[in-house]
């Protein structure tokens, strides 16, 4: 099972499709307050559709609390438009943690300073960044590849 980490999520229908695609891959949800919207949203929930009551997911207060029950640092990864290595370039295994930022400016150099595998997804320079849903959708993809060849 891959670990999904949303930081600070912002907008309501991001998280609820990124719910509904750790339901379809078998992955966990994980989500650190603050959010940008409540846990009821109406959007959240039509986003998710009726997956959300089958969504394995938990919620942190903050960065540290989730960090504390983090078993192995090394397996973490952190997505940045500043990153230089490609999610192409990791060998991806069950049980890895990725991790995203708020839509508006992705994760913290606080946050980012406390692991080193950070990665960024190759895109054409015209753009700045893909919707967060569609960049968790890439790396799961890549993720849940890699794991079905080596298993």
């Amino acid at each position: 099972m891959l670990n999904i980490v949303l930081v600070e999520p912002e907008i309501p229908n991001n998280t609820g499709n990124i719910g509904r695609l750790c339901v379809g891959t078998e992955s966990k949800l994980h989500l650190i307050k603050p959010y940008g919207f409540k846990i009821t949203d109406s959007n959240l929930k039509r986003s998710g559709l009726d997956y959300w009551v089958h969504l394995d997911w938990k919620e942190y207060e903050t960065v540290a609390e989730w960090m504390a029950q983090i078993p192995d640092k090394s397996r973490v990864f952190l997505t940045s438009s500043r990153a230089t290595k490609s999610i192409y370039e990791v060998e991806y295994q069950d049980g890895d943690w990725l991790v995203f930022g708020k839509e508006s400016v992705g994760l913290s150099n606080e946050v980012l300073d406390q692991f080193e595998n950070h990665l960024k997804i190759p895109m054409n320079p015209l753009i700045r960044s893909f919707n967060i849903a569609n960049s968790v959708a890439f790396i799961i993809g890549e993720a849940k590849r890699q794991i079905a060849i080596n298993n």
